[in-house]
């Protein structure tokens, strides 16, 4: 079975018969997915607006009844109007073929008859899950792309001469085909610019797939990077990433022995999904992002020659913020004006001293801790005004940030950011010192990323 595929999402069992839900609980565990099982259409309902499901099982029989399988249609219904993603499976004991239809039609992605085999239900849930997976990175990715294009105006804050210099040589680049390497240190913008150099490319209209290099598992690295056609098939992000950009972040952190693997499909653009050795062709522009000293990384045997003279056929080096003295404070105004706009709020400004106090910052997290030094202000700022006492960025570090009158998404989005901060943006160790799982964090990461144009690296 596909068990190396972690399910961290339960999937939702809704079933009258406790021993039905008994069965599926017990087959679940034993394939390492979690469940979450109720036994009524209104728990149901209840469950799927407080919680996150990877799938939901729906039987289409209930005590009120039990053969025309009426509430479980009606149950499809509302569970596609509160959980539009939700992949469903409708299951029944009676065998009808009619009423099986009438799910499908009315949003079921597939059916289940009663009783189940154990293989065809775990096929048909892995199925649907991995299905439910590429909607909802098709989604991020799209959301991305826009949030791209939106934050022109921010990569043309550049009254130094520096980001000017950057900005003009990232529309030369853009206009080409050749592999780009972006440098720079953590929080200078790197993925931002990545997106950048796609939206103002040719292949804007085709996907610009996104890659943590740095989170993937050495056991799921060709799988994930190459795709695999057994037990289920399933893309990989070159080929989800044909006719258009793969960025592939943190490049330094890939093992050596991944860097052979990677090397043949850049230097011969074909590549083999696991489980079949028919050969298939991509087209995709690489954009890779690293803060590492590469050139060390050589010496060290850490990183392969040939390898970076494949992803550095074009460099982008972007400047630290310290080095961009003229851009701090635009930079703060149109995070300010951004934040504002987004909390429905009227317009905040910065006082004079506050001002000199941006210049004056050495700024070690660069734009990335700018930004989130000018949300933490706008959120705890009783005024219009944002004095220097309301940055408090001599306090950045070492001061247990005030959460009175926050929402709960509000704080917990400042924890999230401060313990990236406190951590040099190491995700285990912020996810350590949050007492969550580093895929906990993703998520989490992933939410915030949805409200505005995030510097990830």
């Amino acid at each position: 079975m596909y068990r190396d595929h972690e399910i961290a999402v339960p999937v939702l069992v809704v079933d009258d018969d406790p021993d039905v839900r008994l069965a599926m609980r017990m087959l679940l565990r034993s394939e390492g997915i979690p469940s979450f099982e109720v036994d009524s259409p209104a728990a149901a309902l209840d469950a799927v607006s407080r919680h996150e499901f990877a799938c939901a099982i729906i039987d289409l029989n209930y005590t009120a009844d039990t053969t025309s399988g009426h509430e479980g249609l009606q149950l499809v219904v509302r569970i596609r109007e509160e959980a539009p993603e939700l992949p469903l499976v409708a299951m029944t004991a009676w065998g009808s073929i009619d009423v099986a239809v009438q799910a499908m039609r009315l949003g079921a992605a597939d059916f289940i008859e009663k009783p189940w085999n154990n293989a065809r239900m775990i096929h048909t849930l892995r199925s649907q899950i991995a299905l439910g997976e590429i909607r909802e990175e098709n989604k991020r990715l799209r959301t991305e792309t826009a949030l791209a294009r939106q934050a022109g105006d921010m990569l043309r804050v550049c009254e130094s001469s520096a980001m000017r210099h950057v900005v003009e040589l990232i529309g030369r680049i853009a206009i080409g085909d050749a592999n780009v390497l972006i440098l720079g240190e953590n929080g200078t913008g790197k993925s931002l610019f990545a997106r950048e150099i796609h939206a103002l490319s040719r292949r804007s209209t085709c996907p610009a797939i996104r890659v943590d290099m740095g989170s993937l598992p050495d056991a799921r690295f060709a799988d994930e990077m190459f795709g695999e056609d057994k037990p289920v098939p399933r893309s990989g992000r070159f080929e989800l990433a044909h006719g258009g950009s793969l960025i592939m972040e943190e490049i330094a952190s890939i093992h050596p022995l991944q860097q052979a693997k990677l090397l043949r499909v850049l230097e011969e653009g074909e590549l083999e999904r696991g489980g079949t050795m028919r050969t298939r062709r991509v087209d995709v522009r690489i954009i890779s992002t690293t803060n590492a000293d590469l050139d060390a990384a050589i010496r060290n045997d850490r990183f392969r020659r040939d390898l970076l003279y494949r992803l550095n056929a074009m460099q982008v080096r972007l400047p630290p913020l310290r080095d961009r003295l003229d851009d701090i404070v635009p930079l703060a105004r149109h995070f300010m004006l951004r934040d504002c706009r987004r909390r429905g709020r009227g317009a905040m400004t910065f006082s004079p001293s506050a001002e000199r106090a941006l210049r004056s910052y050495d700024w070690p997290g660069n734009v990335r801790e700018l930004k989130h030094a000018v949300e933490r202000a706008a959120l705890l700022g009783n005024h219009d005004t944002i004095d220097t006492e309301g940055l408090a960025l001599h306090r950045l570090s070492d001061t247990p940030m005030a959460l009175d009158n926050l929402t709960l998404p509000e704080a917990e989005e400042l924890l999230v950011r401060n313990a990236l901060e406190r951590n040099d943006h190491n995700l285990q160790r912020a996810a350590d010192s949050l007492g969550i799982s580093r895929q906990a964090l993703y998520r989490r990461l992933g939410k915030q990323r949805t409200k505005g144009p995030e510097f990830a690296e």
